[in-house]
């Protein structure tokens, strides 16, 4: 017969022991930003970008952001990049930057973009004769027409038909004088009928450069009632755009829409909510920054931006700006093979990790899908910089291509911290609305079923939507499947059950 004290401290068939629980791991923890790259930047635009973030007490991400939506308000539309094949890539950006308030966001926009405004003012001082003189013509031409018609109107029948002619000729010739429409590069505050018809007066671009994040609440549909991106998403990728509707009638063979905004880190959350972003493909066009914030650690006496770093700055993009204005056909940026080069391999380095299920930017191949083209676009602005009123001279260098693509990791890095913000990466996000479930009822041993009844509907519409929120808290230690067992009979089968981790349970243990 065993002895007594052989069982004791033994767990019986009916206390089965108690499970032991590693630490589990943490599903999204802050992610590493890169600093921003100011050392890709042209020479005189590095100085400038430094030293204003220097005199605002603002991360230089910003006005480094900021600065390439400067260069692409210059360009775009009026310069391409001739890639390799047909792959051509115009040269506007679309950029935002994410910023709690009290950032002297608007400083930093007038410092960055005072040159662009006075570059506007020279283009109005020398279109100025040429919009009167037009204005001029097409009075008289809408006078000479009206008294034709009214004398054919009231000649007798031997000469009407010849009246009538001539009434046409001067009315079609009328009809053909072409008022210019004043140059404008910035919009601010605008719906997007106002964006599409600025582009069709301005030769096909116009530059959105805002400290606000108004934009965004303007494209799902402040004042249409329903979203409203089309414009955007053309105007980006330079597809035809045309508007054929009762009150006008708008055509444009190549939009070039730049976009260079700061925003509130709310307006990201809010914009990762709204039905009307996802499935579009606009987020997937922008190049985001989230900088740290530097409130509380700045100085109070900076070093102010040197006169002649000021002046070199105006004067270089008040060059490239008006040089480039004077282009219809736009001008053809090309690669050296060198460059070319460079960037094959960093089309190499990216394709894997598009892959949906297993890489990194899986998630968001959307926006990592374009990459490579604003990459591309990014070494045009760079290399404009360098060479100003030459740049179509001279192939792009290897150089600063490896600069280009420095600043896509950086907005790679940036871009994934945004789109979390946004919750682009709707399995963890899920599991984050699980997990928050459990914490906040701490069930020790919890069933779908369970989970279903408190969990939102609009997140988890069924159960099986649910599955891989808890397959990835089971990854990671939160939660142990339970085997599922039948007790009898036919019918629905027992919802899973799972354990959870005593920490959710009692944060104490």
């Amino acid at each position: 017969m065993d002895s007594p004290d052989l069982w004791v401290g033994l767990p019986t068939l009916d206390e089965p022991p108690a499970p032991v629980w590693e630490d589990p791991v943490p599903l999204a923890g802050p992610r590493k930003l890169a600093d921003f790259p100011v050392g890709a930047l042209p020479g005189w635009l590095r100085e400038f970008v430094a030293a204003v973030a220097e005199e605002t007490q603002t991360p230089v991400d910003l006005a480094g952001c900021i600065a390439l939506s400067v260069l692409a308000t210059a360009a775009g539309g009026r310069s391409v990049v001739e890639v390799r094949g047909n792959w051509r890539e115009p040269t506007n950006l679309y950029v935002v930057v994410s910023l709690p308030p009290a950032n002297r966001k608007s400083a930093v926009f007038a410092l960055l973009t005072d040159p662009l405004y006075e570059a506007e003012k020279q283009l109005r001082t020398l279109t100025q004769p040429a919009i009167v003189e037009a204005e001029m013509t097409a009075r008289l031409a809408k006078e000479a027409a009206d008294k034709a018609a009214s004398k054919a109107a009231t000649a007798g029948a031997d000469e009407r038909d010849e009246l009538v002619a001539t009434a046409i000729a001067l009315a079609q010739t009328a009809d053909s004088v072409t008022v210019p429409a004043k140059p404008q590069l910035l919009a601010d505050d605008t719906t997007a009928e106002t964006v599409t018809s600025r582009m069709a007066e301005q030769g096909g671009r116009i530059s959105v450069m805002s400290a606000e994040g108004d934009i965004f609440d303007i494209i799902a549909g402040r004042y249409s009632g329903k979203p409203n991106m089309g414009v955007f998403l053309k105007g980006h990728a330079g597809d035809r755009l045309k508007v054929d509707r009762q009150t006008r009638e708008e055509y444009i063979e190549h939009p070039a829409l730049t976009m260079g905004l700061c925003v509130q880190p709310q307006v990201l959350d809010d914009i990762g909510r709204q039905e009307g972003f996802k499935g579009r493909g606009l987020l997937g066009r922008f190049l985001y920054s989230v900088p740290k914030s530097m409130v509380g650690h700045r100085k109070i006496e900076p070093d102010p931006i040197p006169d002649q770093v000021k002046e070199t700055y105006r004067r270089h993009v008040l060059d490239l700006t008006l040089f480039l204005a004077e282009w219809t056909d736009p001008a053809v940026i090309q690669l050296s093979p060198e460059a070319n080069a460079e960037l094959k391999a960093f089309q190499r380095r990216l394709e894997p990790i598009l892959e949906p299920r297993s890489g990194s930017l899986g998630h968001i191949n959307d926006w990592g899908g374009k990459l490579a083209g604003a990459t591309a676009r990014v070494a045009a602005l760079l290399h404009l910089a360098q060479h100003l009123t030459k740049g179509h001279t001279v192939p792009v260098a290897e150089t600063t291509m490896r600069d280009a693509i420095t600043l896509a990791d950086y907005f790679t890095s940036h871009g994934l911290a945004a789109f979390d913000a946004m919750g682009a990466d709707h399995t963890t996000a899920r599991a984050q609305s699980v997990l928050e479930a459990l914490r906040t009822y701490r069930w020790t041993e919890v069933s779908k079923r369970d989970l279903m009844v408190k969990l939102s509907r609009s997140e988890f519409p069924t159960a099986a939507d649910l599955d891989p929120a808890l397959s990835l808290l089971e990854d990671h230690g939160y939660v142990r499947a339970q085997p599922v067992v039948r007790t009898g009979g036919r019918g629905r089968p027992p919802s899973p059950r799972y354990l959870v981790h005593p920490r959710l349970t009692d944060p104490t243990t």
